[in-house]
């Protein structure tokens, strides 16, 4: 098996998610595709924040850029978090890949929080009295960055690199075939149009709590490889299953709701260059043609009031 992760690793590390070669990755916002029936109109919709505050990997006007031109055609107003006296005009909050500083650019163990025990309380403070949240945590380092903050919530992550038993060479692709993609209230037409399949692009994996629902399952015989430096794999590197594992869920939470996801380049839009040619990575990859639908469906449930 864990030559077959070699490969894996390899082929995904060009293509998918390598963010250590950030000079043939670049945001590409050319595919953000124009919504012809938005959920909300232009610039009167929610408020939907994306957070700035932990050296996040993901911001408003760099690699989820992409993200939140979508949202914003689709009629939410969306801004960048940098302090939290902001919340109190934030319908929606996204963290994408937050790190601590201590490991920018030292992807190896000991992973350090990204978020203090302060951080953490504001945040399920806010969400029980009725805020909304969204967490996004990708593979080693940020699942680890971001795990105490998910513990708070129920959620434990695995802080590795997340694979699917798959054909070599397939995509990370979560459908009711395959019997990935749990039927639920994002996928199934409730919000926005029925889908039967979600791709991702490696990422982590966690468990949920008993409340949860979850949307993006592993199954038996997927892994979760846990090096001590990202990207570093041999045959001793510690792995589990991943059986009873997801890569996404949601929550009630009090008043509020909450989301979590362990791949942020789902939700975004990248071109990767190599010398065999360019490779959209993202919702605008021909691999992924039900993610924007996702996108739109997800944050719909995010942001509606059900009460």
């Amino acid at each position: 098996m864990i030559s077959n992760w070699f490969k894996y690793i390899a082929f995904s590390f060009i293509l998918c998610c390598s963010y250590i070669a950030t000079s043939q990755q670049e945001v590409d916002t050319t595919l953000v595709p124009q919504i012809i029936k938005p959920f909300y109109k232009a610039d009167k919709g929610p408020t939907v924040f994306i957070d700035e505050i932990h050296n996040n990997f993901h911001t408003k006007e760099g690699r989820f850029k992409p993200f939140s031109t979508l949202l914003e055609r689709d009629g939410y107003k969306v801004k960048s978090l940098e302090t939290y006296d902001l919340l109190n005009t934030t319908d929606v909050l996204v963290i994408s890949n937050a790190i601590n500083s201590r490991n920018i650019g030292n992807w190896q163990q000991p992973i350090h929080d990204a978020f203090t025990s302060e951080d953490i309380q504001i945040l399920k403070n806010w969400v029980e009295a009725g805020g909304r949240l969204l967490i996004i945590a990708d593979h080693m380092p940020f699942s680890g960055a971001t795990n105490t903050l998910a513990n708070a919530f129920g959620f434990n992550f695995c802080d590795g690199f997340a694979y699917l038993s798959k054909p070599e060479g397939a995509s990370d692709v979560f459908s009711e075939e395959n019997k990935r993609l749990l039927v639920s209230k994002i996928t199934d037409g409730t919000y926005g149009n029925s889908i039967n399949s979600v791709t991702t692009f490696m990422g982590s994996s966690f468990q949920i709590p008993e409340k949860a629902i979850g949307i993006l399952k592993f199954k038996k015989g997927d892994e979760c490889l846990e090096p001590e430096i990202a990207w570093q794999f041999d045959e001793n590197t510690p792995s589990k299953d991943l059986e009873d594992s997801y890569q996404g869920a949601i929550l009630e939470f009090g008043k509020g709701k909450l989301a979590v996801f362990g791949e942020a380049a789902q939700f975004t839009a990248q071109t990767i260059t190599i010398e065999n040619g360019t490779f959209h990575v993202g919702f605008n990859s021909e691999t992924a043609p039900n993610n924007v639908d996702f996108i739109r469906n997800l944050m719909l449930w995010l942001s509606t009031n059900e009460n």
